[in-house]
């Protein structure tokens, strides 16, 4: 479902416009710039960035990127798993959860709904996953370990991966390689880099989404 936007505002329907040229195109450095200014855009200006980008992703690894970026910059993702959690830890580990499942899953958004309907739903298992851990009182075999923690694993030891993660901007390289290869914590990464906390770990769910999305384009996700 192609998104409708002849109710946005003139500014926001002139982002709209040189966002959707730029995705047509493949400037993904125009759609990016574009993109960072749609994060604090009206809640329907943003329902149709993220459907456009969505309709995109589908079929260029960049724009998944885009998706997951937009997302987790506008603070979707946060809000909904907020909504059902209390513990900010949890909010934070939810959504890297979240944002990786969506990247590795666009192919299944099929346009029926509003993009934030579908990722609202992939939080909510995303939160159910998290609070069966929470409740598990044995050891978690290997089908109980989250994407982050998958992603985490994965990038530590396969050569693939280890190659996508060399191809990322820096701002997100270098936070990702300190935490699931050098196995800092996100404290100890924050002060390295000279971060706030939370920018940290945004950057880096940012990354393993990168990851996980490239991964795809390449048919070696898992």
């Amino acid at each position: 479902m192609m998104p409708a936007n002849d109710h946005v505002p003139s500014k926001a329907q002139d982002s709209f416009v040189g966002l959707k040229h730029a995705l047509c195109n493949a400037d993904f450095s125009t759609a990016r710039r574009i993109t960072s200014e749609l994060a604090t855009a009206t809640s329907a200006s943003l329902d149709d960035a993220l459907a456009l980008i969505a309709h995109h992703a589908k079929t260029k690894p960049q724009a998944v990127e885009l998706l997951v970026e937009l997302l987790d910059a506008s603070g979707t993702v946060r809000r909904f798993a907020g909504a059902a959690l209390l513990d900010h830890t949890a909010v934070d580990d939810v959504g890297q959860d979240a944002l990786i499942s969506i990247a590795d899953s666009i192919d299944t958004y099929n346009g029926s709904s509003k993009v934030t309907t579908w990722v609202h739903s992939i939080v909510r298992r995303r939160v159910v996953d998290h609070l069966r851990r929470q409740r598990a009182t044995v050891p978690l075999d290997d089908g109980d370990i989250s994407p982050a923690a998958r992603m985490s694993s994965i990038i530590a030891t396969r050569a693939t991966v280890r190659d996508a993660l060399e191809s990322l901007p820096e701002i997100y390289q270098t936070p990702v390689v300190l935490r699931d290869i050098e196995g800092h914590s996100y404290a100890e990464i924050a002060e390295l880099l000279n971060r706030a906390q939370g920018t940290i770990k945004a950057q880096i769910a940012r990354g393993r989404a990168m990851v996980a999305a490239r991964l795809r384009s390449t048919g070696d996700a898992e």
